[in-house]
């Protein structure tokens, strides 16, 4: 079976506001998982949430701020910046916010696809959020 090629552009727009509050420009996916741009603009704290089947990964591409993150007994707050990879595994509650002048961009890996509503659960943060969520 042959599979077309996929090119696509990043967006000036977001496509959508994630659960979390972040800007969303949806990039590509196939079978075992999907890219996006996630970004927060400068001042601005997310929304902290659980995704319940999907696990990311995280790559950042400018900015400076700081990721929460929750699973079981381990927490931890990260720095993050430039350059800096981060996952999110399976069941971690997770919150970020932005430290810097500039805003936090990140490309985001998402294993499997995001599935649609139902799939992210807010939950309670270290930080108070500034934005407002998208649909769960």
């Amino acid at each position: 079976m042959h599979r077309a090629f996929e090119t696509k552009f990043l967006r000036p727009d977001p496509d959508a506001v994630a659960p979390d509050g972040s800007a969303v420009r949806v990039l590509l996916r196939v079978r075992g998982g999907g890219v996006a741009h996630f970004e927060l603009a400068s001042g601005q704290t997310s929304v902290a949430v659980r995704h319940r089947t999907v696990e990311e990964i995280w790559y950042f591409l400018h900015g400076r701020g700081e990721v929460w993150r929750q699973r079981g007994e381990a927490e931890e707050v990260v720095a993050v910046s430039a350059g800096v990879c981060i996952t999110i595994p399976l069941g971690t509650a997770f919150q970020f916010r932005v430290t810097g002048e500039e805003p936090l961009a990140a490309i985001g890996a998402t294993i499997p696809p995001w599935p649609g509503r139902g799939e992210a659960t807010v939950v309670s943060g270290p930080w108070e959020p500034t934005v407002r969520p998208g649909p769960t």
